[in-house]
């Protein structure tokens, strides 16, 4: 069961959140519109009263200025200051039309008077430039600051006024005012807190019913029916709710009882079967299905059915919905083959939509692999048999048209067509001897033998033809003890094919080299000639059977592409293995392994 929903995730909590945010945004909203244009008109009192003080101050310092000797013209500005200027705490400067101070109303500062001032905006002023702005002194307190040209009737500058009038009564104003806007925004989200709990309850108190009706029918109980407050909107949702309650507790019932029966047929099948829905998403598979795709159900539910087939680069899913026809699907590796047959029938009500596909799948690994062993067992057969057949029907119809007349070219023929016929002998043998490997009707008939000296003894029945090849052979053979329990006529028959290959592709000159060491409780015997070699595409299907690397050489020298698939087989009968290595233009080795005794019918 579901843990309780918290205070602070419910929705009385939202809805408390949403009206004190809506309220909160609204106060702020007519806090910072009501501030800043009170702050703006405040501003804008203060410098029109400024600019008034000093418009009157600088028409009476007009009239002083210029009818005033320098003796007393010090006295009279400041008096005038002390009479006409009464803005709290005023810095009032006056400079004349030389840029001398000849008054101000701080009492601190009157040592400037007389001296010479550089200030910028002065020196703006005494052409006719006003200019207004704010700054902040050393103590952090904002003053503004106004320089007006102090001018006669006929415009004529006479000197320049400035004033620095603290802007601390202003600030401290929107500071109060702030304050109470902060106290009402408080007391109203507190009621609007009181408010929103007491009406919220009235709409959670349904929900949180219904929610606990619908966490037990979660659990199949549907007895419980929710209470009904009202006939507003949530009333008739509560109502709705439990006449769902009782068609859902019907449905339930009915849907458990069908799936009862499917899953048992679905569970005895031996056939896997896969479901989807309209858009082809797998909605259901058996157990069988899971092991034939190595697959559980819930790393393929929902995916599209050719997703999981891999058929997504060949078919779309509405693809599949008209095909009639069974599809066989490739899940083989490098190491394994592995193949399905799927067979597909669509979901579909009378003439209505089609609801979904039903996928049956079954195993068809070993009749396929049967079938095409046999497709290119025949197709090789016949092509092997076909080739010498042909070439003795030739050289027979040139014999009985009157070659044979010819003493030297009738014997000729006939060695052709003693060739072909020992050719057809030789894989006739070789099939039947894979034939028995295959059926297992063979025993191996195993004696201990010193390898060394038995590799030694084959090399040698190959020195007389290697002569006359004018093949060299380079033995490189360990002196250790080295005892294999083997099948002396079958080995034979190993070393012999591939010997014989090395020096069939050896150019006339060349080496072969045979070695034998001991490799951990292996030996390892390998065979390499300096022949043309093998392509890297090629190394890993030359133990197959009829395959040639070069078609045409290895039938004009009599090969029948059997000797080392051969090989192959009797090699791991006496639990070796068998590889090559090669580079092509540069040679080629063919390795096989054997387990070994160090002494006779000793420990390995």
């Amino acid at each position: 069961m579901k843990s309780k929903v918290g205070f602070f995730k419910s929705i009385q909590f939202k809805l408390i959140i949403i009206y004190v945010l809506l309220i909160l945004i609204a106060m702020q909203v007519i806090g910072v519109y009501f501030t800043k244009q009170l702050e703006d008109q405040l501003n804008q009192n203060h410098l029109q009263m400024l600019q008034e003080r000093a418009d009157f101050l600088a028409y009476n310092l007009a009239q002083i200025i210029p009818n005033s000797d320098s003796s007393s013209i010090e006295v009279e500005v400041n008096s005038l200051l002390r009479d006409l200027f009464d803005v709290r705490n005023p810095d009032v400067l006056v400079v004349d039309a030389n840029q001398v101070v000849i008054g101000t109303s701080d009492i601190s500062k009157r040592n400037i008077i007389g001296q010479q001032t550089n200030d910028v905006f002065i020196k703006r002023a005494l052409v006719g430039t006003t200019d207004e702005g704010n700054f902040v002194d050393a103590q952090g307190n904002i003053y503004r600051s106004l320089v007006v040209p102090i001018m006669q009737r006929d415009n004529v500058i006479v000197g320049a006024l400035q004033i620095q009038a603290p802007m601390d009564e202003i600030y401290d104003q929107m500071e109060q005012i702030n304050g109470i806007l902060l106290s009402g925004t408080t007391i109203a989200l507190g009621i609007t807190i009181i408010l929103i709990v007491l009406v919220s309850q009235t709409i959670t108190r349904p929900i949180l019913d219904m929610r606990k009706q619908a966490m037990r029918m979660g659990h199949g109980d549907f007895s419980r029916k929710v209470r009904v407050f009202g006939s507003d909107e949530i009333g008739q949702l509560a109502t709705s709710f439990n006449d769902l309650t009782s068609k859902l507790q019907d449905a339930i019932t009915t849907r458990d009882r069908e799936q009862k029966k499917l899953s048992s047929v679905l569970g005895n099948m031996t056939d896997g079967v896969i479901a989807t829905d309209e858009n082809g998403l797998v909605i259901l598979m058996n157990k069988r299905a899971e092991e034939l795709l190595g697959k559980a159900t819930y790393e393929v539910i929902r995916k599209p059915i050719t997703e999981v087939l891999k058929l997504s680069e060949v078919y779309h899913v509405n693809d599949l919905f008209d095909h009639d026809e069974s599809l066989i699907l490739d899940f083989s590796d490098d190491e394994n083959a592995y193949m399905l047959q799927a067979s597909f029938s669509v979901i579909q009500e009378n003439d209505g939509p089609i609801n979904g596909v039903i996928t049956v799948l079954h195993d068809v690994t070993e009749q396929e692999q049967i079938e095409q062993d046999r497709r290119e067992f025949v197709a090789n057969v016949s092509h092997e048999l076909r080739t010498p057949l042909t070439t003795m029907k030739s050289y027979l119809e040139a014999l009985e048209d009157g070659a044979i007349e010819d003493q030297e070219l009738g014997r000729r023929f006939l060695g052709v067509t003693q060739n072909e016929t020992e050719r057809m002998i030789r894989l006739v043998n070789d099939l039947l001897q894979l034939s028995k490997i295959d059926s297992r009707d063979y025993k191996l008939n195993l004696t201990t033998v010193d390898f060394g000296l038995y590799l030694h003894e084959v090399v040698d029945r190959f020195d007389m033809i290697a002569v006359n090849k004018n093949i060299h052979f380079t033995r490189e053979i360990t002196p250790k003890n080295t005892y294999v329990k083997m099948d002396r006529d079958k080995l034979t028959q190993v070393i012999d094919n591939i010997i014989s290959n090395a020096m069939k592709y050896s150019p006339e000159g060349g080496n072969v080299t045979i070695r034998m060491e001991h490799y951990g409780k292996q030996i390892r015997v390998s065979i390499q000639d300096q022949g043309m070699g093998i392509p890297r595409e090629s190394q890993q299907k030359i133990f197959d059977r009829f395959y040639r690397v070069d078609k045409a050489r290895a039938r004009s020298i009599g090969g029948t592409g059997l000797g080392l698939a051969i090989a192959k087989e009797l090699v791991q009968a006496h639990s070796g293995e068998i590889w090559v290595e090669s580079m092509y233009g540069k040679g080629t080795t063919i390795f096989f392994t054997l387990p070994f005794e160090k002494k006779k019918g000793g420990n390995k």
